[in-house]
């Protein structure tokens, strides 16, 4: 019993895994919008060499830092439990980097130390984020072993611009002597005590580090930047009253959310909106021209099925490209308000081309749009890895698109091309018996291009119906 005891503490299972299954790939979609994986090994003050991923957008904006956001996994983790937090942070402009601490994962090390080495490692990555001319702010996320460990190193590191603290314990201790009660060992609590002195001293020999040192509560009154609290309401390995201590006595600006789940259930969305709301305020990503993002939505606004919920993009620009085309001869012929002019139509075939050019894609502005649009996703093997996290709102559709829905039956109708201008120009009486004969003779041509327009806009509609239900789910 109190080798388990010590192997909870310094060596539990440890994750094995194959980083090309399951983490994102090397170069991946989310939103529509192109990203890639970095990864790089760095070696920690004890030698040892620490896997690492940094999760970037491809190609990186020049001459605009981004912040950067390090995800500290718990102590049975690795770095695959950070693919969730890139779907959620990335679309921010927001760059995630992630790694096996010592003793986890892929990297070196035999033993973990509940975050007492493990800022260490931390301290290592964020000098490496410093260096780095592109990074601007960073943050922390971390979870469990990973929350202990970056209010450990924040403590030490003011120029952290905030941090997530999901599941945090205040003092090992006080939670080994919890989980005698909560495993039901029957032993009286002097033995416990004595059997704990045991532990302290195999761990000091073994992993090298004292853990009466691990106590949150000395730190947190030294810790004053701001900081987002979690805690599961039923978890029974690291109770919900850990965090409360160590709120009530963080000395930074501080928030704290409950909800449902043990300790490793899956976050719910609302916890995820929070978290993305609080890094977008510290870190306060650059707000980039969003044209590139809004060129769809200006153009095709198709309302509840956006873009990127995980449909083939290929197929649609090649559909919508069908429907400028079909569209634009039919529309140039009817009547137009006065209002349009040309200028509109000629910007969306412009606007349009460049969506497939090889230009940089422009950073979205939008503190959370990942919860506007699905992720790409094409690798099957994730799932085993992480939490769920199915990303993705229900959005109202624009007036926009309300109006077309009501003059037309079908939903997709508002993705035709812009009617160009006809400009009020005097009667002529001769022109317009033309202009009668005229129509009477391409009177069935004009027919052709609207059925063709129509059956485009039902096959754009099926393909966007079948994929508009992806969704993305990983069991613990």
């Amino acid at each position: 019993m109190i080798e388990q005891f010590i192997n909870f503490v310094i060596r539990p299972p440890r994750a094995e895994y194959n980083p090309d299954q399951y983490l994102w790939e090397k170069e991946f979609t989310l939103a529509g919008r192109k990203y890639k994986r970095q990864d790089m090994e760095l070696r920690n003050g004890r030698g040892h060499t620490l896997q690492c991923s940094h999760y970037v957008p491809s190609p990186f904006p020049e001459n605009t830092p981004l912040p950067c956001v390090i995800y500290c996994h718990g102590n049975s983790g690795c770095r695959a439990d950070a693919n969730e937090a890139a779907v959620i942070l990335l679309p921010s402009n927001i760059t995630v980097f992630t790694l096996d601490f010592s003793g986890s994962g892929l990297s070196d090390g035999e033993y973990v130390s509940l975050g007492w080495h493990e800022k260490e490692d931390l301290k290592v990555v964020v000098s490496y984020l410093r260096s780095n001319k592109q990074i601007s702010r960073v943050g922390l996320w971390g979870r469990s072993m990973g929350a202990v460990t970056g209010l450990l190193y924040g403590a030490e590191d003011p120029s952290i611009a905030g941090m997530v603290l999901d599941s945090a314990f205040s003092n090992l201790f006080d939670l080994m002597m919890e989980l005698v009660d909560v495993y039901k060992i029957r032993l009286p609590k002097f033995t416990v005590k004595v059997a704990v002195q045991y532990m302290r001293w195999v761990i000091q020999k073994k992993a090298k580090f004292d853990i009466m040192d691990l106590n949150c509560m000395q730190v947190a009154p030294k810790t004053f930047f701001p900081a987002l609290f979690g805690h599961a309401k039923d978890d029974k390995f690291i109770q919900p009253h850990h965090s409360d201590l160590i709120f009530k006595s963080y000395a930074g600006d501080k928030n704290i959310i409950k909800f449902d789940g043990d300790h490793n259930s899956s976050r719910p969305q609302f916890y995820y909106d929070s978290v993305s709301i609080f890094f977008y305020n510290v870190l306060h990503p650059p707000q980039v021209s969003s044209a590139y993002s809004s060129k769809l939505e200006k153009y095709y606004d198709m309302g509840d099925l956006k873009v990127g919920a995980g449909m083939d993009e290929s197929l649609l620009y090649e559909i919508i490209a069908g429907l400028r085309t079909a569209g634009t001869d039919a529309a140039s012929s009817s009547s137009a308000p006065p209002s349009i002019t040309n200028t509109r139509s000629d910007s969306v075939i412009h606007e349009d081309s460049a969506l497939n050019d090889d230009e940089p894609s422009q950073l979205q502005d939008k503190p959370i749009g990942q919860n506007e649009e699905c992720c790409s996703y094409t690798s099957s093997n994730r799932e085993s890895w992480g939490r769920c996290s199915s990303l993705g709102s229900e959005d109202e559709p624009s007036a926009d698109c309300m109006a077309a829905n009501n003059s037309h039956q079908m939903t997709l109708e508002v993705l035709a091309t812009p009617m160009r201008n006809s400009q009020p120009k005097p009667s002529d009486p001769l022109k317009e018996e033309k202009k009668k004969k005229a129509s009477t003779v391409v009177k069935k041509p004009k027919r052709e291009k609207f059925e063709k327009l129509e059956a485009l806009s039902q096959r754009l509609r099926l393909c966007i119906l079948k994929r508009v239900n992806h969704r993305r789910h990983r069991s613990s």
